[in-house]
């Protein structure tokens, strides 16, 4: 008698397999579609924090080129004028003398090849503050954490 109900169970066995598995089927699609949720939820902070980094670095590169204009509208043509038509030593001394700016905005308007015979002309610290306002890159940090 044992045997027979042995095989009984057995025969029983993937039938209780199937309901087992239709009976748990909607739990595990739950349990998938909130596993889904929550990694789309983590994703959309993710990238509204990358949102605000790339805002705030357009607001900052928005706000070099308006100092940048700034600098460069203070060289008038008729002063620009002026300085390419003297000798290079004689500018040099006025320039270094000059407001750093000022002194920067002339330069960049000069010709290239006015511009460096007037640095050329400089002290070498005067003329890489110079070079480094006329460049005017945005400060970065030393060693700035890269996002992924």
């Amino acid at each position: 008698m044992s045997f027979g109900g042995a095989q009984a169970q057995e025969a029983n066995a993937p039938a209780k397999n199937n309901q087992y598995c239709t009976n748990i089927a909607d739990a595990a699609s739950d349990a998938r579609f909130a596993l889904q949720k929550q990694a789309l939820a983590d994703m959309e902070k993710e990238i509204e924090g990358r949102i605000k980094v790339l805002e705030a670095k357009r607001a900052e590169y928005e706000e070099w080129l308006k100092r940048r204009n700034e600098v460069l509208e203070k060289a008038d043509e008729t002063i620009v004028m002026i300085y390419a038509r003297m000798r290079p030593d004689a500018a040099a001394l006025q320039l270094m003398n000059m407001d750093e700016e000022i002194a920067a905005a002339v330069i960049a308007k000069l010709n290239p090849r006015a511009a460096s015979a007037v640095l050329n002309e400089m002290e070498p610290a005067r003329a890489a503050q110079l070079a480094n306002v006329i460049t005017d890159a945005p400060k970065r940090e030393k060693n700035p954490v890269r996002q992924n």
